[in-house]
């Protein structure tokens, strides 16, 4: 997906960066630091093994990170599931009859729903993996972030999916709803939003982008394979008029990579960086505003606050 394709395009940037590669097991980290170095012979490419799903996985995981490497210079903060996906097809047929189809089409407001449930730790899965895993991860790593002599950055994948109307203060883990990966990537934006805020003058930013929509195992089982078979043709000609078809994680990765050029300190806090593909096939990054209420991102992040000190207690022992 996204990943393995921003760690080569990085590697294409500049060959001489470490790069660490989180993934869920071992075998997948390895499969995929294989990959990188088939192609990239001369990198340097390490692993760990992390579950963002996991408290007690973040927390052993952001120990080692530390006895490892004395900075950061970037997060990708890109794990994300989208468990049990399900399309209306009635709301689609809805908007093709009143002209909203494009629309949904690109941000699937309206037409994509999950079901949830709870993890090991007692949150929600899509909530835990999504956001609260990486934000514990980022807590967890702030000696190795801020105060370095060159800014450390942060930068979250979102999504054109994140709505503030899948997302409430009173439910931010989304365990009423049916829209909890919407829920979550909004709250992905609120966060990024205030860390700026709490941590700019310690030289850490943080930013989001989104992808676009990127065919890749999450996407694939949205539907039958047989259908997107039969879609792919129309989806290769949508693009031409919804410039967030990216629909290559080549292509899916453009922000990320062109957040790696950037300056921090010049870029807006309260902008998403989307990765767009033209009907050519020209890749480019759109700057577009966050629909936010700073007002909500900081009450939300002091419920991440209560959150993390309630479910922390339980490990204590994996903490410094």
């Amino acid at each position: 997906g996204v990943g393995l394709a921003l760690c080569q395009r990085l590697l294409e940037e500049d060959g001489r960066i470490h790069l660490c590669i989180a993934c869920r097991n071992a075998q997948k980290s390895e499969a995929t630091r294989d990959l990188i170095l088939a192609t990239h012979p001369n990198a340097q490419v390490s692993t760990v093994e992390v579950d963002l799903g996991n408290l007690a996985s973040v927390l052993r995981v952001a120990r080692e990170l530390r006895c490892r490497f004395q900075r950061l210079d970037f997060v990708y903060l890109n794990a994300g599931i989208m468990p049990n996906p399900h399309v209306n097809f009635k709301a689609l047929w809805h908007g093709l009859l009143t002209g909203k189809l494009l629309h949904m089409l690109t941000t699937a407001e309206g037409i994509m729903t999950q079901t949830d449930r709870l993890n090991g730790d007692g949150l929600q899965e899509v909530f835990a993996t999504n956001l609260f895993g990486h934000f514990i991860l980022v807590r967890q790593l702030e000696s190795l972030l801020c105060g370095n002599e060159k800014p450390s950055r942060l930068i979250w994948t979102s999504s054109s999916n994140a709505r503030e109307s899948a997302f409430s203060l009173s439910d931010y883990q989304h365990a009423k709803g049916k829209e909890s990966y919407s829920s979550s990537k909004y709250a992905t934006d609120l966060t990024s939003v205030v860390l700026n805020r709490k941590f700019n003058k310690q030289g850490l930013y943080s930013s989001v982008v989104c992808p676009g929509l990127v065919m890749s195992n999450m996407t694939y089982r949205i539907l039958p394979v047989f259908l997107w078979k039969l879609l792919m043709p129309i989806m290769w000609l949508i693009r031409f008029f919804a410039k967030t078809y990216t629909l290559t994680p080549y292509n899916g990765a453009e922000a990320h990579v062109w957040l790696f050029k950037q300056k921090p300190e010049y870029l807006d806090e309260l902008v998403k960086y989307h990765s767009c593909t033209s009907g050519l096939g020209k890749s480019y990054v759109e700057p577009r505003k966050i629909d936010v209420d700073e007002e909500t991102a900081e009450k939300f992040y002091e419920k991440l606050l209560e959150l993390e000190k309630q479910t922390l207690e339980r490990y204590s022992d994996l903490l410094d």
